[in-house]
């Protein structure tokens, strides 16, 4: 059997790596990790307007968790990378 058949996989969850979307990268914990629709995602949180911060990481990590597999135990690096990705794109812009 062939390995291109199977195809390519997550070595953190496991799972197919998607080859027909857009990954994008952030560093969470001093690794570049990569995040599955990151431009999708930064696009929808800015859409929604939102004015707190707190809000705002909510939304972020809410949205990463469904198109990427975040481990509980670094939810809080995950969120905190993300808002940084996000001020860097848009606060600078406001």
């Amino acid at each position: 059997m062939s390995d291109e058949k199977d195809g390519v996989y997550c070595k953190v969850c496991g799972g197919i790596i998607p080859q027909d979307t857009k990954i994008g990268c952030i560093e969470v914990n001093g690794k570049p990790t990569g995040i599955n629709q990151l431009d999708f995602i930064l696009d929808e949180v800015r859409a929604l307007h939102l004015h707190s911060d707190r809000d705002i990481k909510s939304e972020l990590l809410t949205r990463a968790k469904v198109l990427n597999y975040i481990p509980t135990k670094m939810t809080d690096m995950y969120t905190d990378a993300l808002f940084c990705v996000y001020n860097e794109r848009y606060k600078q812009k406001e």
